[in-house]
């Protein structure tokens, strides 16, 4: 784990080994003071017992000379240290976050879905800072604390043998109370941070959805589990708090308690002139040592502090670090994606290896490249699943899925991505202008092609309405525009990629059926060579594909044109007269999907709307959603 870290530290080695260097002079300096003012003491000792004894001026000037130029020389080495510990660690943090964050970017879903997002800025912010301030303090104080406490006790030993052991007992005493007290914090602090990753959660969820709080007027259910989320913290962080305000008054009062040892036994060795007596030169010495050592050991238990706190931390950026992609390279990857046709070969799919059940099951499908192909079935029934395999999101747990018949795990990922765009369900833009988001496609586009892609995605008409248009700032997350113009400019986003293949997850849910239809229309003229995936939720979104595919328990149920599975396949038959029978008065068949395959069956839809061959389009932009009779409960689906 440590090392894991260590290697962010890089270009900061200089600084770092320098800083711990620099403490060392700084300590042996402050410990050779009480030394050198030995000297002088002992100068001003023999003139206070024989009043006609001549002081050695020679002696006091040499000391206190020297007395000076190791205090400038240790207040230069503290100073210097200081600006090089804070260089290190703020660089060590900079390049932690650099490292986490550029891992987490060659991460796989499957890598992703291990790490929740509160978790992941919890560990990127709180996490960080915390191992910063303990790196910080370990190549200072935890270098210069054992100098001063070791030396100091060397030194105790060369002027008082007698007495040395004062301070090595001391020092296991301390040493006992400051491991005891680091062993039982650690727990307490490992559970806070996960602690804090429920109260981002928390706070997250909260401002994400704040349109819907508002709406359910929830706002004391969202107070209370804050509070509840910080009282957590507020709990695990004052258990382990308690344990460390334990370690200084121990600290103190054994330092404290050592001085009036040494005054006791110093005084009574004089006086009784046991063992030789006690210079008071030599006893005033101790007691300066005796601080040097105190200070030592609280420099020491401070730093211990730091550490056990950030214990937890360390543990769970490591693990971000050493999280290893579930999906890489091969060794002679493919970069040329041929065309756009793709062959499912006996795919099986689990989103976890030690699942029981698969998520798809005996998926047997080619596509031909330019093919319009749509996609329908109930939520859970795997439609998502189906075509995140395409440009390995996810890699097969059986068979082999083939874009332009090479096997998708033979190509670089980039290139093999870079060829098939995705829209996915959930509509996400970014902070910037109109543009920007768009160049997301295409670093390179032109204002033309940018324009080009947003007529043919039909967002070319309330782009130029914005104030500004193209370079109109859409706020964080597209705020400034509504659902369906989202849809669209994600749509522009993915055609400005000049894709070989390109998927339409439910991505035209919120748009109305004329707009749809256009979107259709346009890409059919301007793309003819351009596979199209749609996966819809009503009928008049896929009606026109060249073949469409009915989806149901993660199986292909069936394959075909509009007409013919209207006339052949009873799904497909329940849900285009759910839909027809929801655009006139039914009101209250909220769910297309319910019934699929129910004893009760449905009847084949009548000659005449089969021979028609278009259901009557809903009227709305939202319209009825298609659900599942059998949608997998908890299921990783998102449609």
């Amino acid at each position: 784990m440590v090392r894991t870290l260590l290697k962010s530290v890089r270009e900061y080695k200089t600084p770092s080994l320098l800083c711990p260097l620099l403490m060392v002079g700084e300590a042996a300096m402050e410990i050779v003071i009480p030394f050198f003012m030995t000297f002088i003491v002992a100068e001003i000792e023999a003139l206070s017992e024989n009043p006609e004894y001549s002081i050695n001026w020679n002696t006091i000037i040499i000391y206190s000379v020297a007395m000076i130029v190791c205090a400038l020389f240790a207040l230069f080495c503290g100073w210097y240290g200081a600006i090089l510990a804070a260089r290190a660690s703020s660089g060590f943090a900079k390049n932690l976050r650099e490292d986490m964050y550029s891992n987490l970017q060659s991460f796989s879903f499957s890598n992703i879905d291990k790490f929740s997002t509160a978790s992941i800025i919890t560990r990127t912010t709180t996490d960080v800072t915390n191992v910063q301030n303990a790196y910080q303090m370990c190549i200072r104080m935890l270098v210069r604390a054992p100098v001063m406490l070791i030396a100091a006790i060397i030194m105790t030993a060369v002027l008082e043998p007698t007495m040395a052991w004062i301070f090595v007992c001391a020092a296991v005493v301390l040493a006992t109370v400051v491991t005891i007290c680091v062993i039982k914090v650690v727990p307490h602090f490992r559970t806070m941070f996960k602690k804090y990753d429920k109260l981002n959660e928390v706070v997250q969820e909260d401002l994400t959805g704040i349109r819907v709080v508002k709406s359910y007027v929830s706002e004391d259910r969202e107070r209370a589990k804050m509070t509840n989320a910080t009282q957590e913290v507020y709990k695990y962080s004052l258990k382990a708090e308690k344990i460390l305000t334990f370690m200084m008054p121990c600290v103190t009062l054994c330092m404290f308690i050592v001085n009036i040892i040494i005054l006791l036994v110093g005084s009574n060795m004089t006086v009784g002139n046991i063992n030789g007596a006690v210079s008071a030169s030599n006893i005033q010495t101790l007691i300066s040592y005796s601080v040097q050592i105190l200070s030592g050991i609280m420099m020491a238990a401070m730093c211990l502090n730091f550490i056990a706190l950030s214990r937890g931390s360390m543990d769970r950026i490591s693990e971000m670090l050493e999280e290893k992609t579930a999906l890489s390279n091969p060794e002679n990857p493919v970069y040329e994606v041929k065309d756009g046709s793709i062959d499912f070969n006996g795919v099986g799919f689990k989103y976890k290896a030690t699942s029981e059940n698969e998520v798809l099951t005996d998926i047997n499908l080619h596509i031909h490249s330019g093919e319009t192909i749509g996609i329908i079935g109930a939520t859970g029934s795997g439609k998502s699943s189906l075509v995140s395999l395409i440009p390995r999101l996810y890699d097969v747990s059986e068979g082999s899925v083939k874009v332009g018949g090479v096997d998708v795990r033979d190509y670089d990922m980039d290139t093999l991505r870079n060829k098939v765009a995705m829209v996915l369900q959930k509509n996400v833009l970014f902070s910037g202008s109109v543009a920007q988001n768009l160049r997301w496609g295409d670093d390179n586009a032109s204002m033309e092609d940018i324009k080009e892609a947003a007529r043919m995605a039909c967002a070319d008409e309330f782009i130029e309405a914005l104030p500004g248009g193209y370079d109109y700032d859409l706020g964080q997350g597209g705020v400034n525009v509504s659902g369906g113009q989202k849809q669209r400019l994600c749509i522009a986003r993915a055609l400005l990629k000049h894709p070989k293949v390109i998927i339409f997850d439910d991505s035209t849910s919120a748009v109305d059926t004329k707009t749809d239809a256009t979107i259709r229309a346009s890409l059919k003229e301007y793309a003819p060579d351009t596979t199209k995936i749609i996966i819809a939720q009503r009928i008049a979104s896929v009606q026109d594909a060249d073949r469409i595919i009915v989806m149901e328990d993660g199986r292909i149920d069936a394959i075909g044109t509009h007409d013919e599975l209207i006339r052949t396949n009873a799904i497909y038959q329940e849900v285009y007269e759910s839909q027809v029978q929801g655009s006139s008065a039914t009101e209250d068949a909220a769910d297309p999907f319910a019934g699929f395959g129910s004893a009760a069956g449905t009847a084949a839809a009548p000659a005449a709307d089969a021979a028609a061959g278009t259901p009557a389009a809903p009227a709305a932009d939202n319209d009825t959603p298609v659900t599942g009779r059998k949608a997998v409960e908890g299921g990783t689906d998102n449609e």
